[in-house]
């Protein structure tokens, strides 16, 4: 696709069309189309080949109907919405990622069933938050009971990735016409005073300092592209999933980096993103550079 556009990955299942729904309106309020994709294939699974012809063409009909009728659920919700669809043959992650050549944003369920199924709980996700080509969107499947008039929160720690996440929360924040929290969160180190003597936590001011600088360091950035965003900032001691989980309940959108160091290491690539993903009460954008970047 040529026009600007979001490409939201679905496969039928509850979580993945809240998704639908919700890429629809983000893409209503920044004035982007929608491309709605659905990854299928006919070999059974594990299969070392093909399925007859009648049964490929059975699979390719359901995956047509189920897309298209995705994509009519959102043109009936936003009429004025410029809505394509596609069904693809393909492992998910390739087919999404593939997808998502020249796209504002990837938007994925949490969790679902076919094309799309356990996104997040293997390698699926790890590819697709990898290789994307653009930021991806991470929706769960109570997205649409979640409270749309909360601020926008991006987590940071100090690394260069931050400038690309910051960047993209100023944007959701003022697509979203709302305020932004900037946060960091940190742990003090232990001191340990020998064998059998239990360790105490160093309230050394040095270790809350540098902290400070890193949330107020991140706070500036863009600042001056986007003066009508509130900025807030809050610097939080405690491991960072726990963290932005936490804020997530009043947060309309928390932006992460796919990569850094300090409060959030390894966001995406060990327990701290896997736990984020899985439990945060609001969607989670994966900052990531879009080719146009």
């Amino acid at each position: 696709m040529e026009t600007r556009h979001i490409v939201v990955g679905i496969d039928g299942s509850r979580t993945s069309l809240a998704a639908a729904h919700w890429a629809a309106r983000d893409a209503a309020r920044r004035m982007l189309a929608v491309h709605v994709v659905l990854a299928y294939e006919w070999a059974w699974h594990g299969a070392h080949f093909t399925a007859a012809p009648p049964a490929e063409a059975i699979a390719r009909e359901n995956a047509e109907a189920t897309v298209h009728g995705a994509a009519d659920e959102i043109r009936l919700a936003l009429p004025q919405l410029v809505v394509t669809s596609e069904a693809v043959r393909g492992r998910p992650a390739d087919v999404l990622i593939k997808a998502g050549a020249g796209a504002d944003e990837i938007v994925v369920g949490n969790r679902g069933a076919g094309g799309f199924a356990s996104l997040l709980l293997g390698s699926v996700s790890q590819q697709v938050a990898t290789h994307a080509p653009c930021p991806v969107v991470v929706v769960h499947d109570d997205a649409d009971a979640h409270t749309p008039t909360g601020p926008v929160v991006v987590g940071v720690d100090g690394s260069a990735g931050d400038n690309l996440s910051v960047r993209l929360a100023f944007e959701a924040a003022k697509a979203r016409d709302t305020s932004l929290v900037v946060v960091h969160a940190y742990t003090l180190p232990l001191v340990w005073g020998g064998y059998g003597v239990t360790p105490a936590v160093c309230n050394d001011p040095i270790f809350t300092e540098q902290p400070r600088k890193i949330v107020q360091d991140a706070a500036a950035l863009w600042r001056d592209k986007y003066p009508d965003v509130p900025v807030e900032t809050a610097v939080v001691r405690g491991f960072a999933a726990d963290v932005l989980t936490g804020v997530s309940t009043k947060a309309q959108l928390v932006v992460v980096g796919s990569r850094g160091h300090g409060g959030f290491a390894g966001l995406l690539l060990g327990s701290v993103g896997q736990q984020l993903l899985h439990h945060s009460h609001s969607p989670v954008l994966v900052a990531r550079t879009r080719p146009n970047d």
